[in-house]
């Protein structure tokens, strides 16, 4: 999952909302029509959920956030992995025995409101040895189990089967890993891929050089490694059918101009939102900066480019087969026909570099973590598709 100081509790005094919201890219001396402009619904006002029968957390120092839906989400701060089930107001500490520091120290992956993971590293046998904690009653309790690996992403399709793309270390552009999977919840793991070359087993189906950032499965088959590999017009995505044992290049249609760019894909950008559709990010850094957006319809055989390339770079959160949000640093980008056409929202908060993660869970619901320069933290909430923010209230 994606510190220092208390969460800034207050209310923005809201004035007349300087709201543009025009398809990008707009068609030469095509009128830009405004919307009427309305006031977001106040989320405050819906009835509140139970009480968990947990210790409330005062004013969480967010490193994280993952929103299921417009009430339940998990979180981490630089100590304690957090749980709240009304939208963001409450938080509740349900941080694992034993783990004093979560944060970027540990990996997760929630799969609902009752089923997390965390992997605590064991540096002292960094790359071969951690704890997984897995929970099957929203945080309440836990389970432990030993790992042969530390860390790396963690990805589980359901409550037995998952992967973990194991990291071994970084060196000189490249990026030694192995691959594990796990069909009981994560008691046990077997490994069925590795390519650092000091291991006698060890294969060159997944390439040494170039950083590996997530590793995204469809089933227990087929999932593919994305990342980065520095040289212009190469895409870093491998795509295994056999489980991880072996992996070939996926062939993507690249953009115009993007033999002499570098290419990344970035982490958490490329997400399957049901066994047929996809979405993938490719970053572009040349003269400026660009996002390729891909769609696939048959569960990544092939990948379509969209006809609009994205200024910038930033976060997305792929919503449904049709749905997207994408935020570059100044504005929201939002599609509804699956990247054929975006729609852009501007804030009427700057975040700038204060931006810290986001997290949607409908285009026009979503929440964003901040980062000011005091190292203060806040968690703000859009119920208008981001044209306007109001701070969560604890």
């Amino acid at each position: 999952m994606k510190l220092r100081a208390g969460w800034i509790v207050f209310m923005l005094l809201l004035t007349a909302c300087n709201i543009s919201v025009t398809s990008f890219p707009p068609e030469p001396g095509q009128p830009v029509t405004l919307p009427t402009e309305t006031p977001p619904t106040p989320y405050t006002d819906t009835p509140a959920p139970e009480a968990i029968n947990l210790s409330p957390v005062t004013s969480p120092e967010f490193v994280d956030i993952q929103f299921l839906n417009e009430l339940d989400a998990w979180g981490l701060t630089e100590t304690q992995v957090i749980r709240t089930n009304d939208g963001g107001s409450t938080w509740y500490n349900v941080t694992p025995p034993d783990v004093t520091e979560t944060g970027y120290a540990v990996g997760t992956f929630i799969l609902d409101k009752d089923h997390a993971w965390v992997q605590k590293p064991d540096f002292n046998n960094f790359p071969n040895n951690g704890l997984l904690y897995r929970t099957t009653d929203g945080g309440l309790t836990w389970t432990i189990s030993s790992t042969p690996f530390s860390g790396g992403d963690l990805s589980f399709i359901d409550v037995n089967n998952g992967w973990m793309l194991a990291d071994l270390g970084v060196g000189a552009g490249s990026n030694a890993v192995a691959v594990f999977q796990t069909t009981d919840g994560g008691a046990t793991w077997t490994q069925t891929y590795i390519n650092d070359p000091n291991n006698p087993d060890a294969g060159d189906s997944l390439p040494l050089g170039g950083l590996k950032h997530d590793l995204v499965p469809l089933d227990m088959q087929t999932a593919w490694v994305t990342g980065v590999i520095y040289a212009p017009g190469t895409a870093y995505l491998y795509r295994t059918d056999d489980g991880g044992h072996s992996w070939s290049q996926a062939v993507l249609p690249l953009p115009a101009g993007s033999e002499n760019s570098e290419l990344s894909i970035d982490r958490d950008q490329m997400q399957f939102v049901s066994p047929d559709a996809g979405f993938l990010v490719i970053r572009m850094a040349g003269d400026s900066m660009l996002s390729a957006v891909y769609t696939s319809a048959d569960g990544g055989n092939t990948w379509t480019l969209g006809p609009a390339m994205l200024p910038g770079a930033g976060e997305s959160d792929f919503l449904s087969a049709q749905e997207a949000v994408i935020y570059n640093g100044e504005q929201f980008y939002v599609t509804r026909d699956a990247a054929q056409t975006w729609a852009t929202v501007s804030p009427d908060i700057v975040f700038g570099d204060s931006f810290l993660t986001m997290d949607f869970v409908n285009p026009d619901t979503g929440w964003v973590v901040t980062l000011d320069p005091e190292q203060q933290r806040s968690l703000y909430r859009t119920n208008d598709g981001g044209a306007t923010w109001l701070p969560v209230i604890p």
